[in-house]
């Protein structure tokens, strides 16, 4: 299976900032085309978690990613909420994975309920009408009933539910480290290449520094 050649990123307002931030910077260092969405809510955690805080209007926004994470001109393409001519909106458009890291409760029930009140949402629906894959990363707890029913739900139609649930076999030293092994599993089910997180039995363990 050949590596995707872009990816669809979306970030919701869940705690977790530091996540989608993290695998954006990696998916730019592996020279992917990353859509980019993010929600208003995303936009005030990330503020709260990290010392990124992002401008407001999407033209602004593009430019001040493309700086931080130096990616190329137009390797990053922000899409805003309510923008239904993006590529993202509609099947016919070239086919890429989707990622939504952090993913909130609110954005995991209008996924599995089919609605489509923003473009996060409606990206999501148009990736399961068209089989493509869709990994949504949860940062949530407890979960209650209502939140396993949807993510049941979800994952009996392909969905890939990646809970934000750092291990600690690699033994952690930082923050970043934790941050990591969250994202590295994303990348492997990507299958794009990642250095952060030794493979399980086939490599040494300590040697994912």
């Amino acid at each position: 299976m050949s590596s995707p050649e872009s990816v669809t990123l979306a970030m919701t307002g869940a705690s977790g900032a530091p996540y989608g931030l993290r695998l954006l910077d990696c998916l730019v260092r592996e020279d992917r085309e990353v859509r980019f969405l993010i929600s208003n809510a995303a936009q005030l955690v990330m503020a709260i978690e990290t010392d990124v805080q992002l401008p407001s209007k999407v033209h602004m926004m593009q430019a001040f990613l493309t700086e931080y994470t130096g990616a190329a001109v137009g390797q990053i393409k922000i899409y805003g909420t309510e923008d239904w001519m993006s590529p993202v909106s509609s099947g016919s458009s070239t086919p890429s994975p989707m990622v939504v890291v952090p993913c909130s409760t609110g954005a995991l029930s209008a996924i599995a309920t089919g609605a489509c009140n923003n473009l996060i949402e409606r990206a999501a629906d148009v990736t399961l009408k068209e089989r493509r894959q869709l990994i949504l990363v949860p940062r949530e707890a407890p979960y209650s009933s209502i939140h396993l029913e949807h993510m049941l739900k979800l994952s009996n139609i392909g969905v890939t539910i990646l809970s934000a649930s750092p291990g600690f076999y690699h033994q952690p030293q930082t923050i970043d480290d934790l941050v990591d092994f969250v994202v590295a599993r994303v990348l492997n089910l990507l299958n794009i290449p990642q250095d952060m997180l030794s493979c399980w039995g086939e490599c040494h363990l300590g040697n994912n520094k």
